[in-house]
């Protein structure tokens, strides 16, 4: 699995986030309540959903799955104006990006991460950045589905 590397610009995001863990995850509540205002949200960039996650900058250097971060359910916007009640803003930052297409199930999912953090990443020419990581859901992505895709996004600078 080869990603692409990408510099992006910042983002303007809009959505909902709750802090959870790998021990308490609470993704299905995010999304069921960012999916029932998200006709709401006005100056859509794009039909994709953003699927975004920030983690404490030693989340995996001292792993455990009690370990809490961030995750939002969003989408792009052109600007921050109208914005829906108990949504929120993020400006994702700009910076470079390794870009994997992961194609399968939601179950599979946790097989690519592990793969990227645990066996692509020590073995490139970079190391992790202190930035969001996040998840693109196109139009390919269909949840619980064995022909699902989705872009993953992993904050990456070169090694020094």
């Amino acid at each position: 699995m080869t990603p692409r590397i990408e510099t992006t610009k910042g983002k303007k995001l809009v959505g909902k986030k709750l802090t959870m863990s790998f021990a308490d995850y609470k993704v299905g509540e995010l999304w069921q309540g960012f999916m029932s205002k998200r006709k709401e949200i006005a100056n859509n960039l794009t039909n994709d959903l953003i699927s975004m996650v920030i983690y404490t900058p030693n989340h995996f250097v001292d792993f455990k799955t009690t370990n809490e971060f961030e995750r939002w359910a969003a989408v792009e916007v052109s600007d921050f104006d109208n914005l829906p009640d108990e949504m929120e803003t993020f400006v994702l930052p700009s910076g470079q990006y390794a870009v994997f297409l992961h194609k399968g199930d939601t179950k599979e999912f946790a097989k690519t991460f592990q793969f990227i953090i645990g066996i692509w990443l020590p073995s490139s020419n970079y190391i992790l950045d202190n930035r969001p990581h996040f998840e693109v859901l196109g139009d390919k992505y269909k949840y619980n589905d064995p022909n699902s895709e989705e872009e993953i996004w992993v904050p990456i600078r070169p090694k020094q």
